[in-house]
């Protein structure tokens, strides 16, 4: 049992393929599970820096490539004899009365959703829950995950809630995604300034909080780094990491590698070296226009926590609203994006969004700041961010929260002991209560708009017109007389 806890995903994969007693050419006579080792050992410890700290790759890319295809097609080939071998112990044409329950279609409504237009002529569609933006107390504006759409927010958030603490909540499709118009080449620099732009066009002129959730994190770390001046503070839930990323530690790498299914790490690898093969297994799953379910389309492995809550008819009807709106458009590009997006390099690291302040120092200087070490200065975000991590998360490992906390040092971590990925975030009142509570303290209500002067300005012309009637009245008996 110790040894599997410790198995890396690459030796993982090399016992799911066993040895077949088929050996490959130019694999050093090796058999497909030494092959399916190799391979997924380069693909797992990603990338290694030089002295100079340049990344240098472990083995080149056509040799990955090629060991990558040679172990899967080894994988589909065993994968066959076991199906041979069920048929075999079922018996192959037996009859069989049970009615097999086929997937439903997946119903997608017509399109109802709010825009506005971007600089560059695109539009973004967007959802507001909440108080209205001249009562609003505080803003916030939530990107969605994976496979998801501005209808998600935070998954059955009380209006009365939001009013209660008087907060706008604001949340849009991503490009391609739902009613958004797509956006080739996007990257988070982008995505940022959609962010920026949404808030403008929706007269959020305070600054805003932002929430990251799941692979959605990524957006909102996006906001952290390029316009921290606008955002208020971030409330993250199982925020992602780049997996590949070249400041984790290969502790803290293998720690997140292992938790996720095989098929998952498969995902990432395709999305980080042959992208173009996403679609064939998008179209095969959440594009096929049939209903599915999340542990199956996102390969994820889950929790007993998170089990039950998936099975919540609650849940199912959010879920299937959500998918559907988020697949409207029918193109896997956007999601090609999506998914490089978290395995490519983002344009900066986490380490970035808070940093200590550079200064030129004589070496006495230097010195001197080594015992004064609470009088260094930080610069990036300086707000607030809160981040709940489930430690039963299996998605999103509480180990991407410990490296986010050691290179965010600002970072508030809010352990969840037995919650999983999907339970403390979705359709739980007291969860959110607690969260709101966290945030913003003692609930005030909304803001008391103003009267604004017109109300004002029409009782004066009122009160003004009655002597005007007055002198003509006169004037007309004076005419008389």
């Amino acid at each position: 049992m110790a040894a599997a806890a410790t198995m890396t995903w690459h030796e993982e994969l090399a016992t799911l393929v066993g040895d077949t007693g088929v050996r490959f050419p130019g694999a050093g006579g090796g058999s497909a599970a030494n092959v399916a080792a190799a391979v997924g050992g380069g693909w797992y410890r990603g990338e290694e820096e030089d002295g100079e700290g340049r990344a240098v790759e472990e083995e080149g890319w056509a040799q990955q490539a090629r060991g990558f295809l040679e172990s899967t097609a080894e994988m589909l080939r065993v994968l066959g004899r076991g199906l041979n071998i069920l048929y075999a112990v079922l018996g192959v044409g037996s009859v069989d009365d049970t009615p097999v329950e086929l997937p439903k279609k997946l119903y997608i409504g017509p399109p109802s959703a709010k825009t506005i237009q971007l600089p560059d002529g695109r539009h973004l569609a967007y959802k507001e829950q909440g108080v209205t933006a001249d009562r609003a107390r505080f803003s916030l504006i939530a990107p969605h995950s994976f496979l998801s759409s501005r209808l998600a927010g935070i998954p059955g958030i009380k209006p009365s809630l939001l009013e209660e603490f008087g907060a706008r909540l604001v949340t849009y499709d991503l490009p391609g995604f739902g009613e958004s118009d797509p956006h080739p080449g996007r990257d988070l620099n982008s995505s940022a300034h959609d962010m920026l732009h949404l808030a403008g066009a929706l007269r959020i002129v305070d600054k805003f909080w932002v929430v990251g959730y799941s692979a959605g994190s990524i957006h909102a770390w996006s906001a952290l780094r390029h316009i921290p001046d606008r955002v208020a503070g971030a409330a993250m839930f199982a925020p992602m990491a780049n997996p590949y990323d070249s400041k984790m530690t290969k502790e803290e790498r293998r720690k997140t590698w292992e938790r996720w299914s095989t098929k998952r790490k498969l995902m990432h690898i395709l999305a980080r070296r042959f992208p173009a093969l996403l679609p064939l297994f998008y179209h095969r799953s959440f594009l096929s226009g049939k209903q599915g379910q999340p542990e199956s389309w996102l390969s994820l492995s889950l929790g007993k926590k998170d089990k039950t809550s998936l099975e919540s008819p609650m849940f199912n009807a959010f879920w299937e609203k959500d998918v559907a709106e988020s697949v409207r458009q029918g193109d896997a590009q956007p999601f090609v994006e999506e998914a490089v997006l978290q395995v490519s390099d983002w344009g900066f690291s986490l380490s970035d969004i808070q940093m200590q302040k550079r200064e030129d120092l004589s070496f006495f200087e230097l010195i001197k700041s080594l015992f004064r070490q609470a009088e260094r200065e930080w610069v990036g975000f300086l707000g607030p961010i809160h981040i709940w991590q489930g430690m039963d998360d299996r998605v999103v490992p509480p180990s991407v929260t410990e490296y986010v906390r050691r290179v965010v040092p600002g970072a508030t971590v809010h352990k969840l002991l037995d919650e999983g990925h999907f339970s403390y975030f979705c359709f739980c009142d007291e969860c959110h209560r607690q969260i709101f509570s966290t945030l913003f303290g003692i609930p005030q209500g909304p803001i008391n708009p103003v009267p604004e002067p017109i109300e004002v300005a029409s009782e004066l012309t009122e009160e003004t017109t009655v002597p005007d009637k007055a002198k003509e009245e006169e004037q007309d008996i004076s005419d008389l007389a």
